[in-house]
């Protein structure tokens, strides 16, 4: 049986954890989204499809000085739109950097002006990117549920429902000018709560690392708005977030900063609060006498490990998103710490290093909780309420451990890499 003070840690926690869920009810009750959102300004341009059939280079007549200038004179067939099936001509000035060499073949999308010169009509919009994109997204579909059985179609499951909490409540929420922290972390916990019982199931493990993931959430929620506001960071670097201030005048954008920094923190905290988890599942399986000191510290010696790949990982995915801008930048004359205080830069180094604290922060307290709950008290070699292999596994339920004294290592007793508890 379990001891009464590893009992009472579980029914706190647990208390702890369905507080947090009621509050986030409330939150979504509260923020839900009612009346008219902002409209944004009319839209009467129309986008077709088309496939391009020929490119030739010829002069055409430049609207800026009069000139004859080098020009693509591009051919396509329309593949969308009242004129289906139509041969038209569009054409890509020299001066237009922002569209690529297009080749005979490409299928792109092309913005239609129809009160436009017919040689005026079709201009480059876009590259088409339906059918690789849902190649795409069923290879990773098939990949999960491979991998991950059944417990990956739940981990799907969970993803398609955070994708509907942030496009049914989070977006629409934000631009009827609600307060953007609370919504975020309304949001968020939200989110935190259904991916992961629908990943993990409802057992005590799962609500461990819940309960570290909203811990680290607040934790990380406080710290970005602090440091938002000290570094004076006002939202507007961003050319979308300048469109809001037109059209949602209302709306707070250093909030909605501070909100982008906590959903997106909400994804590698799960990865590490249930990686935590299950590594002190794991040690106590193996070992059922130890205690909640040695669980916490052989657990904090891979969790060390785990947040110095993850941190890596979270910086350099930041980086490698901001290299174009950076490159944009460094072709300037100005000096560097100039161009990495300036908002645009600025923004995206306070999302990379608050995300990271929040990270960081996540695995002694994940795993401080998963220990208090799942460990051994003294004198005791309980092994109930600890998550076991299902699904097929074959892996044998270890034989507990009695507390007290153990044989040397060599002489047939605990394994040498475990310590006794």
């Amino acid at each position: 049986m379990k001891t009464r003070a590893r009992a009472r840690a579980a029914r706190w926690l647990t208390f702890a954890v369905v507080v947090a869920g009621a509050l986030a009810v409330l939150g979504l009750v509260t923020y839900w989204p009612t009346g008219d959102a902002p409209e944004l300004p009319p839209q009467p341009n129309t986008y077709v499809d088309a496939t391009v059939t020929g490119v030739a280079t010829e002069g055409c007549d430049d609207f800026e000085t009069g000139a004859t200038t080098s020009c693509q004179v591009v051919s396509a067939r329309l593949t969308s739109g009242p004129d289906d099936g139509d041969e038209i001509e569009f054409q890509v000035r020299s001066t237009e950097f922002s569209v690529p060499e297009l080749e005979e073949g490409d299928d792109v999308v092309l913005l239609d002006v129809a009160t436009s010169p017919p040689e005026f009509r079709y201009s480059f919009s876009d590259f088409q990117r339906r059918t690789p994109l849902v190649l795409l997204v069923a290879a990773f579909v098939v990949v999960v549920i491979l991998f991950g059985r059944f417990q990956g179609v739940r981990a799907l499951l969970g993803l398609v429902a955070s994708g509907a909490v942030l496009l049914a409540f989070v977006v629409p929420a934000l631009l009827r000018d609600s307060p953007a922290l609370a919504v975020a972390l309304t949001g968020a916990a939200a989110i935190a709560f259904i991916a992961l019982y629908l990943a993990h199931g409802f057992r005590l493990g799962t609500t461990v690392a819940l309960a570290g993931t909203l811990v680290a959430l607040a934790i990380t929620s406080a710290l970005a708005l602090l440091v938002v506001t000290v570094t004076h960071l006002t939202g507007l670097a961003d050319s979308s977030a300048q469109v809001l201030r037109v059209t949602a005048s209302a709306l707070d954008l250093r909030g909605l900063l501070v909100a982008g920094i906590v959903v997106g923190a909400l994804g590698v905290l799960d990865d590490v609060t249930v990686s935590q988890v299950s590594i002190v599942a794991a040690l106590r399986r193996a070992n059922p006498g130890l205690g909640w000191r040695l669980l916490y510290r052989e657990a904090m010696s891979v969790g060390r490990d785990h947040v110095a790949s993850t941190v890596n990982t979270l910086v350099l995915a930041y980086a490698g998103a901001s290299l174009p801008l950076l490159l944009f930048f460094t072709q300037g004359d100005q000096p560097v710490g100039r161009l990495l205080t300036s908002e645009l830069i600025a923004v995206e180094i306070v999302r990379m290093l608050v995300g990271s604290i929040g990270l960081v922060a996540s695995v002694p307290i994940t795993t401080a909780l998963a220990a208090l709950v799942m460990g051994a008290g003294r004198g005791e070699a309980a092994d109930d309420d600890i998550p076991w292999p299902t699904d097929g596994d074959t892996l044998d339920r270890p034989t507990p451990v009695p507390a007290g004294p153990h044989p040397p290592p060599g002489d047939g007793g605990a394994d040498d890499d475990i310590a006794p508890g």
